[in-house]
């Protein structure tokens, strides 16, 4: 008898079917997460704001500067990306037939 195809069935026994909904998931909802985004959205640039600061009084890291305000692009063309497919979404409900 092959010792690996008992741990194997074992292994798909313990397994969670495809069919159920992940609790992690589950738990947290669109809302909830949606929150969360935005709150990380608004660190983001409250970080960049304050490094932008510290450089321009002189008491900065050019660097930090550099980075802080990749990051800062990188979020708001990330918003202006989802918005732009919210507004698409909505227009294309607004075409839909009644």
């Amino acid at each position: 008898m092959d010792i690996r195809s008992l741990s194997a069935t074992s292994g798909y026994a313990a397994a969670r079917p495809a069919t159920q909904a992940d609790p992690d998931f589950v738990a947290n909802s669109a809302t909830e997460r949606a929150k969360a985004s935005f709150e990380n959205f608004t660190n983001t640039l409250k970080t960049s704001e304050q490094v932008s600061v510290q450089a321009m009084t002189g008491n900065g890291d050019p660097h930090a500067l550099v980075q802080a305000l990749a990051q800062t692009e990188l979020a708001v063309e990330t918003a202006v990306t989802v918005r732009n497919k919210v507004v698409e979404a909505y227009q294309e409900i607004l075409r839909m037939p009644v």
